[in-house]
């Protein structure tokens, strides 16, 4: 994971070091298409990282198929993000940021599955890496 110190500034860094799609998501607080994302349908095992700054959010584990379009999660790593009220399009939701970089990931919503929680982390899949498990 890279140094706090090596975290772009300014926006044009931000464009310099993301993808145009990751730039309109986690700089720009865009949103994917669903159903074209990475890491919809991926099974692997490991952890599901910013696609910005490398930042540790998500374990594998929790990743569950909420037949949205984009990735979802019952948790997140304690401390790994933040919630922001979201007043956007005449609606109020929780958007979901990376607490390190404070890029935009997604949305929480209280319809995950009620055995692990109940919460549903959609998230953005252009916005994470995914760390693979050897083994």
């Amino acid at each position: 994971m890279a140094d706090l110190r090596d975290l772009p500034t300014t926006d044009e860094e931000w464009r310099q070091r993301l993808t145009p799609e990751q730039y309109s998501v986690l700089r720009k607080h865009g949103t994917e298409r669903p159903f074209t994302g990475p890491y919809l349908e991926s099974k692997e095992d490991g952890t599901y990282r910013c696609a910005g700054c490398g930042n540790a959010l998500f374990e594998s584990g929790t990743k569950f198929e909420s037949g949205t379009g984009w990735p979802s999660f019952t948790e997140a790593i304690p401390g790994a993000v933040k919630m922001i009220e979201d007043r956007s399009y005449g609606m109020t939701r929780t958007e979901v940021r990376c607490a390190r970089c404070d890029g935009h990931l997604g949305h929480v919503f209280p319809d995950g599955p009620r055995e692990a929680g109940g919460m549903r982390y959609c998230m953005n899949g252009c916005a994470l890496d995914l760390e693979k498990r050897e083994g």
